[in-house]
């Protein structure tokens, strides 16, 4: 890869940055000056994509809740940059939230205040591409392994689905996302789509990296066939691909040691098979994080990869990756490995 490439967002008019710009460390990791910078830095690289949440910055808090879309709506107040840049955003799913309008929800009252909410933040009439954050429903998602049916009050798809589409028809959404979502409920929208006339589902936005390529089982398939591509996060599994926490190494100001509530990467599994990942990396001469975004990047399904930095050497490193093409030896050094360590980080 040259320079920065583009791919469309799904069926839609919009295409977006090969790497998009992650954001949730802003507010809590890194000041409003970083995170301008960091925008600066981007789009100076050629990203024309930014990817955030009401719920932002992470770990949730109420005291920080909304800062995320803050900076970002003064970034665009100070460079008037707001058309040169597609922007997205999501709505809260179900947690404990009772700061998010008395505890969150996916019901149309919730999803049309969220809206409104964002983008008084972000300063603008509208938002390029509205996401979903999670499911209502308790399923698969975050890390969670086997299915035990079970079944939670409140709204179905079918009423989050219909609010969407009214923020789409008043002008205030243009495309509409889902995230951290499973094979059935993607259908589900689609079933949707084609039964109401309703505004087509762009994109889906799930973790996908070297630790987990669970995306590759179900939903990989729907992003060829139905053009729903995945805008992939977490590409390094929260750093740990970098090689940062090798060896049980704990920078002081990394996300994985601040926070203990981030576990999903920090198990003897995933340790054995980022080992092999980085001694792959190392073998052939290749920065492992380069390797690593590079790799998600190149697959098909993928139509962005979001990147996330907290110190701008971690983001001219990232966004140098659209210029790594990976060999056919190293490719066959990551299908080995996978083999050896299939997905230990679901």
């Amino acid at each position: 890869m040259g320079a920065m490439e583009y791919r469309p967002l799904g069926r839609t008019d919009l295409k977006v940055s090969l790497l998009g710009l992650g954001t949730m460390t802003w507010g809590e990791q890194n000041s409003e000056a970083e995170a301008h910078a960091q925008m600066d830095r981007a789009v100076a690289e050629g990203v024309n994509f930014f990817d955030a949440a009401e719920m932002y910055p992470v770990p949730p808090r109420a005291e920080t809740q909304g800062r995320t879309e803050q900076y970002i709506g003064s970034w665009f107040a100070r460079t008037g940059r707001r058309t040169d840049i597609v922007l997205a955003t999501k709505v809260t799913g179900p947690g404990m939230f009772p700061y998010l309008r008395g505890g969150s929800c996916l019901d149309r009252a919730s999803v049309l205040a969220a809206c409104d909410a964002s983008l008084q933040r972000l300063r603008t009439d509208w938002i390029d591409l509205y996401q979903v954050h999670w499911p209502q429903r308790p399923t698969n998602f975050f890390g969670q392994l086997g299915y035990t049916p079970q079944e939670r009050d409140g709204p179905g798809i079918e009423e989050t689905y219909g609010a969407l589409a009214e923020l789409v028809q008043a002008g205030k959404v243009r495309q509409l996302g889902i995230s951290n979502e499973t094979p059935w409920g993607l259908a589900e929208y689609l079933r949707l789509e084609r039964e109401r006339g309703w505004p087509r589902i762009a994109s889906i936005q799930n973790p996908y990296s070297l630790l987990n390529r669970s995306y590759e089982v179900g939903l990989a398939e729907f992003a060829h066939r139905e053009q729903v591509g995945l805008l992939a996060y977490s590409p390094l599994a929260m750093g740990k691909l970098s090689g940062k926490y090798e060896n049980g190494q704990k920078p002081p100001d990394a996300r994985l040691t601040l926070f203990s509530r981030f576990q999903r990467y920090s198990t003897p599994e995933a340790d054995a098979a980022t080992a092999e990942y980085l001694q792959l990396a190392r073998a052939h001469g290749l920065d492992p994080a380069q390797m690593a975004l590079a790799y998600v990047s190149s697959r098909p399904f993928v139509t962005s990869t979001l990147i996330g930095a907290t110190t701008p050497a971690q983001l001219t490193s990232n966004l140098a990756s659209v210029r790594l093409s990976l060999g056919k030896d190293v490719l066959a050094g990551i299908e080995a490995i996978h083999r050896r360590h299939s997905n230990p980080c679901p």
